[in-house]
């Protein structure tokens, strides 16, 4: 979100408020309200105008104008705001109504079963296609091969980005929404709803699989090679890797957002191929825990847990140490033929396409 973008849509919503010389109503007095979409669709802003004492010059139309710009500039910036208003001192309304209001709207907020429907169906098939793969590749190695398992995993992870990544953010893993929460790029009041939706998509995915697989046992699951210890040290490297990428191309608008899917696809195949033989390359404990409960196997099963948890959350920390904010703009380093001039960052093109549009907050 862009906070200059809301406060200037925020100081002018103040004009619904005040009459077009900007004086305030006597008879006026401030409430606080949680607006959202649907209610600026069904309602308006705000409640009241003032009486403009039968003034209809042009400043009148001015005025309103400037307020239907700043209704749409809010409506475009975020889903949900919080704005002080004006109401008349008669108008009764009911404290406890506007509590409960707030707290649903804090708890539910805009959208918020469309979301967890896109993680239910993204982790589905993110499941289905690695644990599918990597169970025919156990059964026999001549249908699929390791690396062809590997490139199915990138490739789904790829696809579901930019299927749902401007729904839900496409995370389809528990350890990646801890993450963005811990790194305040996710309301908190949402994790349960993610989770449970990652869960319940990772478990119908795989008791799917038991009954199409049928008479293959091991449904991909992920089991330690050789010590837990080893095991643990290649999920937390390799889901490092991960969210490093992620949190780069996710939150970070320096970085060109358009190949968010390619990128963190790529990051996943690769660290498979690698983690693959040694820790079964899981980096998702929906995606372990889902084939294990199908297939009922549940060894080294912390493992899974641990080492994705620590791999997200050292990943996603690193990256915003190390980014570059506005106020520490990045600069070239001069070398030997070129000029000692700075990259204009208009370059990305993701900062081209906000220079043109209002930007977008991704939540991948």
């Amino acid at each position: 979100m862009d906070r200059q973008l809301l406060q200037r849509a925020s100081s002018l919503a103040w004009m619904d408020s005040l009459d077009p010389h900007g004086v305030q109503e006597p008879k006026y007095r401030r409430r606080r309200l949680l607006i959202d979409r649907q209610h600026l669709a069904k309602r308006g802003f705000f409640a009241c105008a003032p009486d403009d004492g039968g003034d209809s010059s042009g400043r009148r139309s001015a005025w309103r104008s400037s307020v239907a710009h700043a209704r749409k500039e809010m409506w475009r910036v975020c889903d949900v705001v919080t704005v002080e208003t004006l109401v008349p001192e008669d108008e009764f309304v009911p404290p406890a109504r506007l509590h409960r209001y707030k707290c649903f709207q804090e708890i539910f907020p805009p959208f918020l079963l469309k979301k967890v429907i896109a993680e239910v169906i993204s982790t589905f098939l993110l499941v289905f296609v690695t644990c599918g793969t990597a169970a025919l590749n156990k059964n026999n190695p001549r249908v699929v091969s390791q690396l062809g398992a590997s490139v199915a995993g990138g490739l789904i992870v790829t696809v579901m980005i930019y299927a749902v990544g401007h729904i839900s953010g496409a995370h389809m893993n528990p350890a990646v929404t801890l993450a963005f929460a811990v790194s305040n790029h996710f309301p908190w009041i949402q994790l349960p709803f993610y989770w449970s939706a990652q869960f319940s998509g990772a478990m119908i995915a795989s008791f799917i699989l038991r009954e199409l697989l049928h008479p293959i046992t091991d449904l991909g699951t992920t089991t330690p090679s050789g010590t837990p210890a080893r095991s643990l040290v290649m999920e937390v490297v390799v889901t490092f890797s991960m969210m490093f990428v992620t949190s780069a191309v996710a939150t970070d608008t320096k970085a060109v957002g358009e190949l968010a899917g390619v990128a963190v696809g790529s990051a996943v195949c690769i660290t498979s191929i690698l983690a693959g033989p040694i820790s079964g390359g899981s980096m998702n404990p929906a995606r372990t825990l889902g084939p294990a409960v199908a297939s009922s196997k549940y060894d080294a099963l912390w493992v899974y847990f641990v080492g994705p948890v620590l791999g997200t959350l050292s990943g996603a920390m690193s990256y915003k140490f190390v980014r570059m904010t506005e106020k520490q703009p990045p600069q070239s380093l001069p070398s030997m033929g070129s000029s000692t001039a700075p990259k204009s960052p208009s370059t990305s093109l993701k900062l081209r396409r906000q220079e043109m549009a209002a930007p977008a907050s991704v939540n991948l």
